[in-house]
């Protein structure tokens, strides 16, 4: 696919976690022409291996600039990524897991109308997925729909009539697929970050949702993923 719904030369700012998903949106909004401000959210978790992914990331996308914002969410708990609760290995379930972090994307994307509104910018970028992902409740459209109204009920630039997108162009693809864009897009996969709980040596630990996900996803596109993985 080709993501183009913007006129050239405007900007938008990027929820970048260093993910796979977060690369891929990412890498679609520059190719549709936007000018990249790329922001990621230290928020204390364990994977913060993803941090260095996120900024090797925005260099290759040649954002115009990267914020890497401190918000340590360890002080609420809450969550196998911020408190001392062990990540599952079983396998993927139907149930909102133990990694579900409390709110976060309505967090991050709070930040994120906040730096687009501060820059100008009326687009946001987010790679929610709703068909192969983990259940979070914060990845679903009727969510993204009601903090797009949120959104413009509460900035100045939503009452004076310059309402902002906020755009999920891996909403509705499975993860081949999201594996297929990167391909497209000619994105070095190992660049990006999707584990819960890395061993000790650095390794993605392969048994995770994400890392589950992730691996099925490029299995079934027939594609190779540019990750280590410990098993």
């Amino acid at each position: 696919m080709t993501y183009s719904s913007q006129t050239s030369g405007t900007s938008a700012v990027v929820l970048l976690s260093g993910g796979l998903d977060s690369m891929v949106s990412a890498a679609l909004a520059r190719e549709a022409g936007y000018t990249l401000y790329a922001l990621t959210i230290d928020y204390g978790q364990r994977h913060r291996i993803e941090l260095e992914s996120a900024k090797q990331i925005a260099e290759q996308l040649e954002c115009q600039r990267h914020v890497i914002l401190p918000l340590d969410l360890r002080a609420f708990g809450g969550s196998a990524l911020t408190d001392d609760i062990s990540v599952p290995k079983t396998g993927v379930s139907g149930d909102i897991p133990v990694t579900y972090v409390p709110a976060r994307n309505l967090v991050f994307l709070s930040l994120t109308l906040a730096w687009a509104e501060a820059t100008q910018s009326r687009d946001v970028f987010i790679g929610v997925n709703a068909l192969d992902y983990s259940g979070y409740p914060d990845c679903r459209p009727e969510f993204i729909a009601s903090f797009t109204e949120t959104a413009r009920l509460g900035t100045k630039a939503g009452v004076e009539g310059q309402p902002f997108t906020v755009h999920t162009p891996l909403h509705n693809m499975t993860k081949a697929e999201i594996a297929a864009e990167a391909h497209r897009l000619e994105l070095d996969t190992g660049m990006s970050w999707s584990c819960y709980d890395p061993t000790d040596k650095g390794f993605a630990c392969g048994k995770c949702d994400s890392c589950r996900l992730r691996i099925k996803g490029f299995a079934e596109a027939g594609l190779e993923d540019g990750v280590i993985y410990a098993e």
